[in-house]
């Protein structure tokens, strides 16, 4: 990275990058879910992405620390075991991919730069322990746990452990030893975090004053693990953007049967003589973007499952025929409510996300 930030500009609808005209940013969105990935001809030179990852650079250099992890454009973010490198989802570099996400999925995974420097200095975290085998020392396994635990396909979060940071949602650093220290390592790193104060009488600070330790400790050391490999690289990547979001929305999708037929009862009216009251579906409709968005916030789970639990939910309202009888304000409260216990009790039942 050069050593003075570039200008950066990227254009509403651009068609190119660093003077490359790419041929598909103004197709459709069928005509650009035919397209193969490794057509995209995408680079993160001249897009936000490298003001960001620069910025991260920055953070280090502030935190005197010497290793800077690699970058390239994947399919998801991830920091590959023997690495020392992070994959970036390749939405993140042009303002038309980031649009097809959100219509596909119904988010952006690190769409702000907000998100996406904690995502990247959650993946640094991970990048650093592999550079320098960290997860080797006896004492970070006293600290996190055994790095070799197989990672669980689900994780039940406790969210008032006071054991563990506090950083991506889904209370994620709970859900493995190496991610737990590179959710500690972000809090670490993140400018002017406070850290010390936050978490002041927490179980957790003694992971952050580790984490704080180790990393002096590291200062004038060479990494062990200087491997620049590029893994799943988007240039390797055959399938088409179709395939892909295919292959998405059935991880992201669901596998619990309707609990919420009762509830609903409870919520909307089924009486058969007030037919003249708005449809509990028709109004379900109208407030779903809404809803999906705050209980994704709130529980950290993917917008696209709790937006298919909503419209299990507008299916069975539709099929019983239920009716608003109240006032929206007091039926959105309570929809709400009911769709936050609905997709907790999904995680607590052992079906959370494992992501990154």
């Amino acid at each position: 990275m050069p050593r003075r930030a570039k200008r950066y500009r990227i254009a509403k609808h651009a068609i190119s990058l660093n003077g490359q005209k790419l041929h598909w940013a103004e197709f459709s969105d069928a005509e650009l879910l035919q397209v193969r990935m490794c057509d995209l001809k995408l680079r993160i030179e001249g897009t936000p992405l490298e003001r960001r990852i620069y910025k991260l650079y920055q953070e280090l250099e502030q935190r005197h620390v010497s290793f800077r992890p690699h970058f390239w454009l994947s399919d998801e973010w991830f920091s590959p075991d023997g690495v020392p490198g992070v994959a970036i989802p390749f939405y993140l570099a042009h303002p038309r991919l980031a649009r097809l996400e959100r219509r596909q999925v119904l988010e952006v995974e690190g769409g702000t730069e907000e998100w996406c420097m904690q995502i990247l200095r959650h993946e640094a975290g991970h990048a650093l322990d592999t550079a320098y085998g960290l997860h080797r020392r006896r004492q970070w396994r006293e600290t996190f746990g055994k790095y070799s635990e197989p990672y669980p396909d689900y994780y039940s979060p406790r969210p008032y452990s006071r054991s563990y940071v506090v950083h991506l949602d889904s209370w994620y650093a709970q859900s493995h030893p190496a991610e737990d220290f590179a959710e500690t390592f972000a809090v670490w790193l993140k400018p002017r975090s406070g850290w010390r104060t936050q978490y002041r009488g927490w179980p957790a600070l003694k992971k952050l004053e580790y984490v704080d330790r180790t990393i002096k400790g590291l200062i004038g050391a060479r990494p062990s693990n200087t491997c620049r490999q590029h893994v799943a690289g988007l240039r390797d990547m055959k399938k088409t953007l179709g395939e892909h979001y295919r292959e998405k929305r059935g991880r992201y999708g669901l596998d619990h049967p309707n609990f919420h037929d009762r509830d609903l009862r409870r919520v909307f009216s089924g009486e058969p003589d007030q037919t003249d009251l708005p449809a509990a579906a028709s109004y379900l409709r109208r407030i779903r973007p809404e809803l999906r968005r705050l209980v994704a916030h709130w529980t950290g789970e993917y917008q696209y499952t709790i937006d298919q639990v909503l419209g299990e939910m507008i299916d069975s309202c539709r099929k019983m025929r239920l009716r608003v009888d109240r006032s929206e304000d007091a039926v959105r409260r309570d929809m709400l409510v009911m769709l936050t216990v609905q997709t907790m009790n999904y995680l607590h039942a052992g079906h959370h996300r494992v992501a990154l």
